[in-house]
This record gives structure tokens, sequence and C-alpha cells, in this order.
């Protein structure tokens, strides 16, 4: 089993992946621990190293779950995976759990830098249907699409 899940911020993914991992013994990467540069807030890694790290993780394991916003990242690893979901469970659920999420240790070293950043994620979240970036659900749906293997699109919302 090798997953690929996409969809908003908020709309389950980590939920999911972490379930999958735990329940098919999968490997997990979330991708926002590779696009962003650790102890910092909202600082990007460069691109070489982000693919390169997303590559050794794909060739390195067996079976795995790769989730995230990050669409260019998701094309990459789609050619090995086994199935790709997408969850689009709406806006509204997507605000509501971002709003509940508690701290995250493993993104923020802080309760307060998540906190200020949570209004510019709500912001962010707010406009995903309409972006066009590769974080965007025009890119998420495009990507959906277009894969030709194992998929499902998730619209109800997972539990939180």
């Amino acid at each position: 089993m090798r997953t690929v899940i996409i969809g908003n911020s908020g709309s389950g993914k980590s939920t999911l992946a972490s379930r999958l991992a735990s329940s098919h013994g999968l490997v997990l990467l979330e991708l926002d621990t590779i696009v962003w540069e650790p102890h910092q807030v909202a600082v990007p890694r460069p691109v070489a190293a982000v693919h390169a790290e997303l590559r050794t993780f794909i060739t390195s394991h067996q079976r795995w779950v790769v989730e995230g916003c990050d669409g260019e990242l998701a094309e990459l690893a789609l050619p090995f995976c086994t199935e790709l979901i997408f969850l689009n469970p709406g806006l509204q659920v997507c605000r509501e759990r971002n709003q509940r999420r508690p701290w995250e240790p493993h993104k923020y070293d802080r309760a307060e830098d998540q906190q200020r950043m949570l209004p510019s994620l709500l912001a962010w979240i707010e406009d995903y249907y309409n972006r066009n970036d590769p974080r965007s659900y025009a890119f998420h749906r495009r990507l959906f699409d277009a894969y030709q293997g194992l998929k499902q699109e998730l619209v109800l919302p997972t539990p939180p």
C-alpha cells in the first residue's frame, strides 16, 4: 500500500494518514515536515532539497502514506502510489477544524506561534476554491481527475 492524500488544510489529511499508517503498518510522511524550515514559521526550504527528501522517502519504504496540501509534491509521488485520496469536506469544516486544532509542536516551537499564524491560515483556507496554485482546489481537482489508478474522493466530513 502506497497512498497519497491531498486536500485543504483542516480536511482531515493528517488524521486519516495517521489512522492508515497505524492500522496498515505504513510509514507516514507529512509534506509540511519537509516543505518548511524546522523551527521557523512559514519559511520554505529550498525546492531541490524538498524534492530530494521526497524521492528518498518514496524509494526507501515499500509501504507508505504521504499527505499534504502541496499538489506539486503529491504529483511527484503519484507515479509511485497505489491509491490517491482527495479529502474535500467543504470550507466550513476545514475552517472549524483549524480553529479547534490543538498546538502542533512538530510544526511550531510554541503554541503562540501557531495562534499568531491562525488568521493568515484561515484566510488562506478561505481562498482554497478561488486560487489556482499547487495548493488549491483547482490543482487538487486536476490531479485527482487525471489520476488513472485507484482513487477516492471523500466529501463528507471525517471525524475530527
